[in-house]
């Protein structure tokens, strides 16, 4: 009799774990997914994030148009032919592949670093939410491809067509090769072209175009760097991880809300590839930083007059003659960090960090800054103007120079900024169909 009310029990057990078992298993399909589908608000209206993605493009072009007359000079020759640069001004240059496309732009002309922010900007017109960085590849084989096609169909007597159409085409030389392979998906070939690329120097490939990728997340620094270092196919080293950042750093700034220290700390905060776990070396765009500070730092401490430079100081509208020795001796400390490569990617952003620090965040005093210190001064306030554009927006920007600017790319260099920010910023919207148009 025991061992029938034992096994009676035995089963009652076995019900009641059978049926807690049961209860625990639901199915996954009857928890709500509204995690999984709410739709991101971008945190700005159509007309501030136009305001936005304009002062990128048009403070990008901004830097290049000023440094454009002196680019790769240095200070001293600056200071004898133009005096102290503080607005905009003809470039009396001959023209060339990576330079202007015509002799003697007026002022508000542009080189290949506003190039490439058009590129970049039609290229993700063509793009969704992720990046393609193989589309990235194909798109500049056609676009070289095209320039080949109408070198071919040139005709004339007249040496100055087949000049233009050469320097178009041999502004993506260097590129195509390396895009042509990454497209193919030849990973030798494609490392063999890298590592031949502008002689294989840590160039500043990736930052030309960095700040369009920025745009397109505006206020996702994480994300912008994320898409940035995917399409950043033609650096080398922590050059990639500087392109990211410039990105990352673009995004921070067109927060609503966004400070100078927010878009700094995106080199501390920002780092999805895990360059701060590097044995031994480390982060390097962050050393970057800390010179820029402990630099700022030391051209800020007091002066005594007996070390006043002995040099004329210039009548200027942005700088006392304090500011101005202090500034002079910032170039000083950055001359001692100078690479053998004035474009080489940890000088341009060494310098960049440094002007937005001595400058806080100021757009105009930041341009005269970098385009004063000469070296790959377009490129570098190319890269500054990106940022700082971004921060405060086009309808923030000097008035005439934007004005300039606009017109002389838009007559001359067959590149509308307005309409092109106006289509990047439609193309934003599309993502975020919840947000104020």
């Amino acid at each position: 009799m025991k061992y029938y009310l034992l096994l009676f029990v035995l089963m009652g057990l076995l019900s009641c774990v059978s049926e807690e078992n049961s209860t625990m298993k639901k199915e996954p399909s009857q928890e709500p997914l509204v995690s999984q589908t709410k739709k991101s608000v971008l945190p700005l209206s159509r007309n501030e994030l136009y305001d936005k993605v304009l002062g990128m493009l048009v403070g990008s072009a901004i830097g290049d148009a000023m440094g454009a007359p002196t680019e790769m000079w240095s200070r001293q020759d600056i200071a004898v032919d133009y005096g102290f640069v503080e607005k905009l001004d003809t470039m009396v240059r001959e023209p060339s592949a990576e330079g202007t496309w015509d002799y003697n732009l007026p002022a508000g002309g542009t080189t290949d670093d506003t190039r490439w922010k058009k590129l970049l900007t039609e290229f993700l017109l063509t793009q969704s939410e992720e990046l393609s960085a193989e589309d990235f590849a194909e798109y500049i084989v056609q676009q070289y491809e095209q320039e080949i096609q109408q070198l071919k169909q040139t005709d004339g007597f007249d040496p100055e067509p087949f000049e233009v159409n050469v320097r178009r085409m041999a502004w993506l030389q260097e590129w195509a090769r390396v895009a042509k392979s990454y497209a193919d998906g030849d990973l030798d070939e494609y490392s063999y072209a890298l590592s031949r690329f502008y002689g294989g120097e840590m160039t500043c490939a990736g930052m030309l175009y960095a700040p369009s990728i920025g745009a397109f997340y505006p206020a996702q620094p994480e994300k912008a760097y994320e898409e940035t270092y995917k399409l950043a196919i033609f650096d080398l080293g922590f050059a990639r991880d500087i392109s990211g950042l410039v990105g990352a750093m673009v995004a921070a700034a067109m927060q609503p809300d966004a400070t100078p220290e927010t878009v700094i700390n995106t080199l501390r905060d920002v780092d999805p590839e895990g360059y701060f776990k590097s044995r031994l070396v480390g982060r390097t765009a962050y050393r970057l930083l800390k010179d820029a500070r402990r630099i700022v730092d030391a051209s800020k401490q007091p002066i005594l007059e007996s070390e006043m430079l002995e040099m004329e100081v210039p009548m200027s509208t942005h700088f006392d003659t304090l500011t101005f020795q202090q500034m002079q001796r910032a170039f000083l400390l950055l001359d001692a960090k100078n690479q053998d490569l004035p474009f080489h990617a940890s000088e341009i952003f060494l310098i960049n960090l440094t002007a937005l620090l001595f400058c806080d965040f100021d757009f105009a005093k930041s341009m005269v800054f970098v385009v004063n210190f000469g070296r790959d001064n377009d490129t570098t306030a190319a890269v500054t103007g990106a940022i700082l554009g971004a921060y405060w927006g086009a309808s923030q920007l000097p008035e005439e120079m934007v004005t300039s600017v606009l017109s002389v790319n838009d007559t001359l260099l067959d590149t509308n900024l307005e309409q092109l920010a106006n289509q990047l910023t439609d193309k934003i919207l599309a993502r975020y169909p919840g947000s104020a148009l």
